[in-house]
């Protein structure tokens, strides 16, 4: 049997044998020639009935085949199953909006007693129960299971700070505003800012333009309220007065004078008075995205902390942020240059905190995870070899679906190997939108922390539909492109579109371009990609083409009259035409001489530029660079622990599959909830693939990384940006 057919017919059995698995407690094993069932048992400190329980096609007493895969308990636990306790938390943040926490009640569930039902009774969330009870996380609320109710300290009324409307004023969002500069100009911390206007969203930064919230009305200009602003002191110079002084500091001259009563008394300004102004207010539009990055402090940090964050002083710092004089607390925001680099990352113009998932994770936390894929084992005769594998090479989303899996469970096997345990549970949805409306039913969507996949989007609609309708919104990860316009809140796109590849690609290109002649070969289909590139390089030329109705061509001579001798020659090809492509490519080779250098680039490569008729060569002469959400993958621990459980090489779904279930459970693993980590953390990247998802203010979270990749001396290669 070929190694192909051992890797699928390998993890065909995981999926065949009850679709489930948990990371921390299983392994597999390939049966050497002479091993015996007694002699594998032995070997993993497991009896051979606990072996026959998972293996079912092993009957006792029968000898074991060569490269027979073998599932085996890893701690010899796997037979019974140890009860979680239930303690409180002594990690979770002690305060609520309804109070202090000040201890905690038992509850033992009752029989169809819901989690909604039990926090309505004890006036509690249903999120302030899981907090305290972290095994509901990752499991269903059952019979007789006792739960840590939280109690708060009530607060009575009167006791509460009351809201008087004369201290707040209306507010309206301006363009290329931010909560974060908002919070900033107005000299308020994030959580003020939510606790003033309640419907703000808590998943989600997005505002409008026009929007309007409620903020603290700014402080009057009267001596008492003034001592509790911020001065500067100035020294008056040579014939300085009021009208400049207002001119300069935005100050009016009165004001002044009641600020420095010396003025009044030495009969207006002198030349070399040393008096205090207040410090100078931006105006509205300059606290914006365009003039600055945002951050917002943490609990502990201090002086040295942020200075060696930003590579800032602490007198630049105070520069932009003159209040930090008064101390630094968690929750300030604080405002810096746009152009300020450092150990950080930036999105949307918000400083994200670098966080090392694998130095953060909760071994406490146990990630659920439902895998629905179309391994299509209804159109598989596993008794016919060649079938199967005849049937797997024609149909991709079968050979997809496998690989993608196969390279999951790799990621389960390097989970486990951190102490996090994993809960998988695995079906074929046939690529059927009727077979998951049945697998659904028969699952409590609830009890996950996430859906992987997916294929097909009536099948991914529906998933992320009942996933949000669950009673606790579940995130649902598409693992592979998909084309959908579909409003999904809950979905994570970890596939990079082509819009934002493309636009990556030409914001990379604005970095190089300098005098190059640039051209445009683009067919009648890319007509917009070829405007786009025309708009962002007005001097670029067009190519002709000659587009017949079954056949199309570059007109030679025509494209070589655009070509220069004095400038380099960077041509764009824009085309999805499997025919266009390896012509083209051959015409620039052609032409890529001593005396006319040629470069090729695209914005999409499609599969069209995988033609097997287009020669290495030709790439590697014209040096052909393009944007992508996949990198080549190296030898490394990952491809070796693949080649070791499927005895083959990973290909690009594989990869891609592992990459994504890794990311995935080091996110739970670290705070298992994927919508509030994904708001908090920077990009993350691994074998093949990276990650950076952005909120869209009505559909779901898209993944925003890609590579820039271009061919070089025969081989492929990441450009560093």
């Amino acid at each position: 049997m070929s190694q192909f057919l051992k890797t699928i017919f390998c993890v065909s059995l995981f999926v065949l044998l009850g679709c489930k698995a948990i990371a921390q407690k299983f392994t597999t094993h390939a049966v050497k020639e002479g091993e015996t069932l007694e002699s594998v048992a032995k070997q993993y400190r497991v009896p051979p009935s606990t072996i026959l329980k998972y293996n079912k096609e092993i009957k006792a007493g029968q000898k074991l085949a060569p490269n027979t895969i073998l599932v085996i308990p890893a701690d010899g636990t796997a037979a019974g199953t140890t009860p979680v306790q239930n303690t409180p938390a002594t990690d979770v943040q002690e305060t609520s909006a309804r109070g202090e926490l000040i201890g905690f009640r038992s509850h033992k569930v009752k029989k169809r007693e819901t989690l909604y039902g039990i926090s309505k009774r004890y006036g509690v969330t249903e999120e302030d129960i899981k907090r305290y009870n972290k095994q509901l996380y990752a499991g269903q609320l059952k019979k007789r299971m006792i739960l840590s109710i939280p109690r708060f300290k009530k607060v009575a009324p009167g006791e509460g700070p009351v809201m008087n409307p004369e201290d707040y004023e209306t507010y309206t969002v301006t363009p290329k505003e931010t909560r974060w500069s908002i919070a900033h100009k107005n000299g308020i911390t994030i959580d003020s800012l939510l606790i003033l206007n309640p419907s703000l969203s808590k998943t989600t930064d997005y505002l409008r333009e026009g929007q309007e919230l409620k903020l603290p009305k700014k402080a009057g200009s009267t001596i008492k309220t003034q001592e509790a602003q911020l001065f500067t002191s100035y020294t008056v110079p040579p014939k300085m007065n009021f009208y400049q002084l207002e001119k300069q500091f935005g100050v009016k001259s009165d004001e002044v004078v009641r600020l420095n009563p010396e003025i009044s008394e030495r009969g207006g300004l002198k030349e070399g008075m040393v008096i205090r102004l207040p410090q100078k207010k931006l105006d509205a539009g300059d606290v914006n995205t365009d003039n600055y990055i945002f951050y917002e402090v943490k609990p502990k940090q201090n002086e040295f902390r942020l200075t060696r964050k930003f590579g800032m002083t602490w007198t630049d710092l105070l520069k932009f942020n003159p209040e930090l004089s008064n101390g630094v607390k968690a929750g300030m925001v604080l405002k810096l240059p746009k152009n300020q680099v450092g150990n950080f990352e930036v999105r949307n113009s918000l400083v994200l905190d670098k966080i090392d998932l694998l130095d953060s994770i909760n071994t406490g936390n146990v990630p659920r995870v439902l895998v629905l894929l179309p391994f299509r084992f209804d159109r598989l005769d596993m008794a016919d070899v060649a079938g199967v594998k005849r049937d797997i090479e024609l149909r991709t989303d079968i050979k997809a679906s496998l690989q993608l899996y196969s390279g999951a469970l790799v990621a389960l096997d390097s989970i486990a190997d951190l102490g996090i345990s994993v809960d998988v549970k695995t079906f074929d949805n046939q690529l059927s939108l009727t077979k998951t409306k049945e697998l659904l039913a028969g699952e409590s969507l609830s009890s996950y922390n996430a859906v992987f996949g997916p294929l097909d989007v009536p099948s991914l609609k529906e998933v992320a539909i009942q996933a949000s309708s669950s009673g606790n919104r579940i995130p649902v990860i598409a693992p592979t492109r998909i084309q959908s316009d579909l409003s999904l809140p809950n979905v994570f796109f970890s596939y990079t579109s082509e819009k934002l590849l493309r636009e990556q690609m030409l914001t990379y290109m604005d970095t190089l371009v300098t005098d190059q002649n640039i051209i445009i070969v683009a067919d009648k289909k890319n007509e917009a990609t070829r405007k786009l590139i025309s708009e962002r390089f007005p001097d670029a030329k067009v190519a002709m083409l000659i587009e017949e109705e079954k056949n199309i061509s570059l007109h030679i001579d025509r494209f070589i009259a655009l070509l220069s001798k004095e400038k380099e020659n960077w041509v764009f090809v824009e085309t999805d035409n499997a025919k266009l492509v390896p012509s083209v490519s051959s015409i620039l080779n052609s032409n890529n001489t001593k005396d006319v250098k040629v470069r090729m680039f695209t914005t999409n490569k499609n599969r069209a530029f995988d033609n097997e008729a287009i020669p290495i060569s030709h790439l590697s002469n014209l040096n052909f660079t393009y944007p992508s959400v996949y990198r080549e993958v190296g030898s490394n621990s990952f491809v070796k622990r693949y080649a070791d459980k499927f005895g083959d090489t990973p290909d690009r779904f594989a990869v891609r599959g592992f990459d994504i279930m890794y990311d995935l459970l080091l996110k739970l693993a670290y705070k298992n909830d994927l919508f509030s980590i994904s708001q908090i953390i920077g990009e993350t990247e691994y074998n093949g693939t990276k990650f950076s998802y952005e909120k869209d203010p009505v559909s779901g979270f898209y993944n925003q990384s890609s590579y820039i990749i271009s061919y070089e001396e025969m081989r492929v290669k990441e450009i560093r940006l």
